[in-house]
């Protein structure tokens, strides 16, 4: 009993230091490492428009970190990431059915390390993903699944890797996931990554920031390819935490949702995001 009473005595004791000495932080109000803006996987609030195709994609989700503990110019945090993109088209009288829907949910853990010249660091994330059609995927005048596509099992738990470097506005970054569960079977395990983002100062304009982003996602379904996808656009706000983004984006390679995983897509499309 008094070892426990000593033990106890001591957490206290060392968490009363780090919180006097303001190097941790509960529920900070900013994300430690921010989203990877070309990459799709990441909780965003926004949609965006296929043009020339009855097809959209609607975001739902936030990231938050629960927990940031700063040692010099390293920052490190623990948070969580609860995030949904949907598949929708639309209808007259402003309906917009919702065919398929993926949900992601996990944890994440990340090192920044910041000076006056650079950031670098590394996010880790262990997550779920399931993915379902929904009732907009069935056709009532034929009673049937629309396309001839009936719903099938799809879900996966990985662990991924994505280390950055970040200078002069410009963030490149490599991913590599590892499956270590997922269905259907014909999925392979290893995913591999690579990205990046360029923000642009205007001299006329403090709260509009042009940017770039470019990312490579390489997959394996019965033998490797590569899914792409390029963004031009303008964040209207803050470069660096809140504001509007609106771009303009060309994508190719296999589908994002995983109803359609062995689909594959090109398109251009608009869109738009609320970055919290």
């Amino acid at each position: 009993m008094k070892k426990i009473k000593f033990i106890s005595l001591n957490i206290l004791l060392l968490g009363s230091i780090l919180f006097s000495q303001q190097r941790a932080t509960l529920f900070p109000a900013e994300l430690n490492i921010k989203p990877f803006v070309a990459n799709f996987l990441e909780p965003k609030v926004g949609f965006m428009f296929m043009l020339g195709k009855n097809s959209l994609r609607l975001d739902i989700g936030n990231s938050k970190d629960f927990f940031h503990y700063a040692d010099g110019e390293k920052t490190y945090s623990f948070g969580g990431d609860f995030f949904t993109y949907t598949k929708l088209r639309g209808e007259k009288d402003f309906h917009f059915p919702v065919d398929a829907v993926d949900y992601l949910f996990g944890l994440n853990g990340g090192i920044k390390i910041k000076n006056t010249n650079y950031e670098c660091g590394m996010r880790m994330r262990l997550s779920h993903i399931s993915a379902h059609f929904v009732d907009g995927h069935f056709d009532k005048l034929s009673g049937s699944w629309r396309n001839g596509r009936t719903p099938r099992v799809y879900s996966r738990e990985f662990v991924e890797v994505t280390p950055f470097y970040s200078m002069n506005d410009f963030r490149l970054y490599f991913g590599y996931a590892y499956l270590f569960h997922v269905v259907p079977k014909e999925i392979g395990k290893n995913v591999f990554q690579i990205g990046g983002e360029k923000f642009f100062d205007l001299p006329f304009a403090n709260y509009f920031f042009p940017f770039i982003t470019y990312d490579l996602r390489v997959t394996k379904l019965g033998k490797y390819s590569g899914t792409n996808s390029l963004s031009a656009g303008v964040k209207v706000g803050n470069k660096n935490t809140g504001g509007f983004s609106f771009m303009i984006n060309y994508f190719s390679g296999n589908s994002v949702h995983g109803e359609y995983f062995d689909y594959k897509e090109k398109y251009i499309s608009f869109g738009m995001n609320i970055d919290l």
